[in-house]
Formats: structure tokens, sequence, C-alpha cells
């Protein structure tokens, strides 16, 4: 099996930025490290900093596509987040100590009729990700060819929003690694469960307009789903490049 690495992604506020990566150590039973530290809860959430909460409980992309076009950068030295979006001035903060401005900064991107951003969350030890377990997402570059075959035209891989991306192999073989492990460089990953995906994803990522619709294109493939979320069980460093294989 000729399979690479090929993209690594963070997420450092759960839906709102991305940043590309070339190297991350990855943590036995943790999440990629600073991916969904941060996560805003709104006025209706029932979220707190005590433990892990469903993703209901927090604006996402899927309730307001607009937050699908911003950036962001970490700096972990002193976890300021630099985020930018085509609609607003790029702003530079800490999530936490600074998440009235946050919550100001991104307001203009909410929808009117969804319930408001309101506080920052962080729950010590893990990433606010769409799993109760600590899980990272991997995703196929084969995979997301056949999508965009379905649909007859390109579409961008940041839609999918996950972690790791592979390049090699056949579409969809990820999802006949479920139950099993899978070796990047050193780092072993159990392959959990396939990622049901949501309204999140028809969203462009330059613009945050939504404008394809994913969902129709992979259900016309039999399912809602699109990569695999894997629990990590040896430690290691992977990289760009780093080969891919099925214990």
């Amino acid at each position: 099996m000729n399979v690479i690495l090929k993209h690594i992604w963070r997420y450092p506020i759960k839906s709102h930025g991305r940043e590309e990566l070339l190297e991350v150590y990855l943590s036995k039973n943790a999440t990629l490290p600073y991916d969904r530290c941060w996560a805003v809860a709104h006025k209706d959430s029932k979220a707190d900093n005590d433990s892990w909460t469903d993703c209901v409980n927090f604006s996402r992309g899927a309730k307001a596509p607009k937050l699908m076009a911003i950036n962001a950068s970490l700096d972990i030295s002193n976890e300021q987040v630099t985020l930018s979006h085509p609609e607003l001035e790029n702003i530079v903060l800490h999530p936490e100590n600074n998440s009235d401005e946050l919550i100001n900064w991104v307001s203009p991107l909410m929808p009117s009729n969804r319930s408001q951003s309101e506080r920052v969350v962080r729950v010590a030890g893990r990433g606010m990700t769409d799993t109760d377990y600590p899980s990272v997402s991997i995703n196929s570059i084969s995979s997301h060819q056949a999508v965009e075959n379905k649909l007859g035209h390109h579409l961008d891989s940041r839609r999918w929003r996950g972690n790791l991306w592979f390049e090699g192999g056949k579409p969809w073989e990820e999802f006949d690694w479920v139950g099993k492990t899978i070796v990047i460089g050193d780092c072993e990953i159990e392959i959990q469960e396939p990622i049901q995906r949501c309204l999140a994803t028809t969203a462009n990522p330059e613009t945050g307009d939504r404008d394809i619709d994913t969902l129709s294109a992979l259900k016309t493939l039999g399912h809602q789903d699109f990569g695999v979320y894997g629990r990590i069980v040896k430690s290691s460093k992977v990289e760009i490049g780093d080969r891919v294989s099925v214990l």
C-alpha cells in the first residue's frame, strides 16, 4: 500500500478557523495538540469547563456557515490566536482571556435566527472534538476526488475539516479500516468509526457561502459519511510524507 500523510490540520477554536501544520506530536489517548482546544458556547448551551459536551452546544458551521471561512494561526508560547475572515479585519487574541473580543468579532457572521455566541469553553486535557472520546479525524484524498467526480467539478477539501489527510490507495478504503490499527510513521491509531457529515460541508471555505450540496453527493454513494475517527494508541511525532500502513 503506497500511502503517505499529505496534510495535517489543526482547529484551535472549534468551528472558528483552521491552520495547516508540517508536523505534530500525537499522544496516546489524546486529541491532536490544541485541536478544538476552545469552543464557543451559545446562549442555549449546557456546556461548561468540566467535561466534554456534544457539538449542538456550540456555535458551528452547520448552523452558521460564514464561520467556515475563518483562518487561524496559533502561537503556542502564549496561546494567542490570529483570526482572519474575508469580511472582517484580522484580530489577535487569547480565546479565554479575551472571550468578549472573540464573540464581538464573530457576531457579524452569526445568523440572527440562531442562538448567539455567549462564552468560551475549555476542558482541561482534551479538545472538544465531535466524539465523546479523544479522537483525530482521518480523511482520504482519493475519497475526496470521488466526491468531486460525482459533482463534476472542483471541491475544496477544507470543507471536511479533517486533521490528517492521506494520499494514495482506493476511494473509501478507510471505511474498511474501522476496527483496525493504522501506523503513521511510528504513531499507531485505532480506527473507531466513520464520520457522518453535516451541513457545514456545504459551505465554501473561501467565502462561507453555502454553494454545493455535498450531502446529496454522498447519499448517491449510499451513505452520508466522509473520513473516519481514530484513537491514538501509540504516541509519536508525525510529519508530512510519513508512510501510512495498516497493521
